[in-house]
């Protein structure tokens, strides 16, 4: 079957975010949720499940947990046990449960910047102190130092260290020889690594490699893991609020049991897991593969386009999420000053690098129609500065 991601869907006046934020006339490319309607075959799982017309309190069947380890092992080639995973209401409550579950009061978390906004909310919130480690950008391409990594590690006595992978934003995809090395290092301090995976699925076509989860991998050196992920971003379902949590240790399931009840996310709702389950499928796979496609396409467009007009500012090289990331500091002026300026200016409106802890880039979300991303671009150009 063949699915029309150019197919406009009106999102405003639909109580949502990422429109209905945005004041009317603009175009927003901030957010990180997609403009596309969910697979079919979602659809069809929930509106079988609204037909019943009953929405009481439910369990969790066996099915959910199968669901996850056929799609981890199908696609990633890692079948982690049943015993193993847990569920949560989303990635963000999951990344806060895991930090109280498993973090004394005042412990060193570290992490990438730029990084995901929520992992220094999720840090602060939860009692912990923030270690922020640069990924290096040589206006090319973002790498990371690991003498200075580990020493940094020992000079912070980091307790956990959280790791996107792929990254949001920068859209790296790390190799297995940056996991490995990251997964000894670790091992060697006895930090625990907390791998955030939503992002998984998005891989850039031409990429040529794999998305390696880390589970596996720090197995091989004795690193203590845990990870989490979801359908939402893939699937376009983040308002379904669900996500899941693995981890091999049983110290750690039980810590991490007693964080989920203590922030109180201990529940999803009666449709969150049924959309996990039908997206896990065979047909949600057929309608994954087409949408990332069509992404990667979106995004080639963005950067020749971009190249093309402002070649003095660097892309980085988006090899998985759908999130474009610009260095604007040849312009000489600050991403949120940017920002504002397009947003009152051009009617556009994408993120400022300031949110991730690294200013003078933005963020452009490209997970919408193709018209959308060429009125974006025709808005963006020439930059007004």
């Amino acid at each position: 079957m063949t699915y029309d991601f150019d197919k406009p869907v009106q999102r405003r006046g639909t109580d949502c975010v990422k429109w209905d934020e945005a004041a009317p006339g603009v175009l927003p490319l901030w957010v990180a949720d997609m403009d596309f309607e969910t697979a079919p075959c979602i659809v069809e799982a929930l509106r079988k499940r609204l037909e019943h017309g009953v929405f009481g309190y439910n369990y969790i069947p066996e099915s959910f947990y199968e669901r996850i380890i056929w799609w981890q092992d199908h696609r990633h080639g890692w079948k982690p046990r049943r015993e193993w995973i847990q569920y949560s209401s989303g990635v963000v409550p999951a990344l806060s449960a895991i930090i109280r579950g498993l973090c004394p009061p005042d412990s060193p978390v570290m992490f990438f910047t730029p990084a995901y906004n929520c992992f220094f909310s999720s840090t602060t919130n939860n009692g912990c102190r923030l270690v922020e480690f640069p990924l290096t950008w040589d206006k090319k391409y973002y790498t990371i130092d690991f003498e200075s990594f580990e020493r940094t590690i020992v000079d912070e006595k980091v307790h956990l260290f959280i790791l996107c992978n792929p990254h949001n934003p920068t859209g790296r995809v790390w190799t297995h020889s940056e996991l490995r090395t990251i997964a000894e290092i670790c091992a060697r301090h006895k930090v625990i690594v907390l791998s955030d995976e939503i992002h998984c699925e998005f891989l850039n076509p031409e990429l040529g490699r794999p998305f390696l989860p880390f589970g596996p991998i720090a197995d091989e050196t004795g690193c203590p893991w845990v990870v989490t992920s979801a359908p939402n971003k893939a699937f376009n379902i983040a308002g379904l609020m669900t996500s899941y949590i693995i981890t091999s240790s049983r110290d750690y399931y039980r810590q991490i049991e007693r964080g989920i009840n203590v922030n109180e996310v201990c529940d999803i709702n009666c449709f969150s897991f049924v959309a996990l389950q039908a997206a896990y499928t065979p047909e949600g796979e057929e309608w994954f593969e087409q949408l990332n496609v069509y992404i990667y396409d979106n995004y080639r467009l963005f950067r020749d386009t971009l190249q093309a007009a402002a070649p003095q500012l660097p892309i980085a090289p988006l090899e998985g999420t759908y999130l474009a990331w610009m260095d604007i500091t040849p312009l000489g002026i600050s991403s949120k000053e940017l920002v504002e300026r397009l947003k009152t200016e051009r009617k556009l409106w994408v993120n400022p690098g300031d949110m991730y802890g690294q200013t003078g880039f933005l963020r452009v979300n490209l997970a919408t129609q193709r018209a959308n991303v060429e009125e974006a671009l025709r808005r963006l150009l020439p930059l007004p500065v």
